[in-house]
């Protein structure tokens, strides 16, 4: 088969492509799924980024301690020896890194919580517009 022709094929077979259904103006979900909506939870953001600074936080640096540790027996055991300057190269890249994920860590932490602040921010705007429009009616 020719460039050409196998091209024509695939060519073919793409304009035949097509959706099987819509989805009626409900969302993306079928089959029985829960169709998404864009609510978002003050508590889900706050309980994740809590759970970033006392768990993933934590645990990354002890980790990054851990493997610091083993690093720099290995270089002892290794004195002299080529291999030591390596596993030095290796520890320095691995700190780094350590350091770049936990301060990437505590950059989502912080921006969970400030979503969470610009949200309600967003809310509150919208409420204080459409009691302008009301003329103050409404007030709760």
């Amino acid at each position: 088969m020719s460039f050409d022709d196998e091209w024509s094929q695939i060519k073919a077979e793409q304009i035949r492509t097509h959706l099987n259904q819509l989805d009626g103006g409900e969302g993306s979900g079928s089959g029985g799924e829960e169709t998404p909506d864009l609510k978002t939870s003050a508590g889900d953001k706050k309980a994740a980024a809590e759970a970033i600074r006392q768990t993933l936080c934590p645990d990354t640096a002890k980790a990054g301690d851990h493997a610091d540790a083993a690093t720099t027996a290995a270089r002892t055991a290794f004195g002299g020896w080529q291999t030591a300057s390596a596993l030095k190269t290796v520890d320095e890249t691995w700190s780094g890194q350590v350091k770049l994920l936990l301060g990437r860590l505590a950059g989502e932490a912080s921006a969970l919580s400030g979503a969470g602040l610009l949200f309600q921010q967003q809310d509150l705007a919208v409420r204080d517009a459409y009691q302008q429009l009301l003329g103050g009616q409404g007030r709760s």
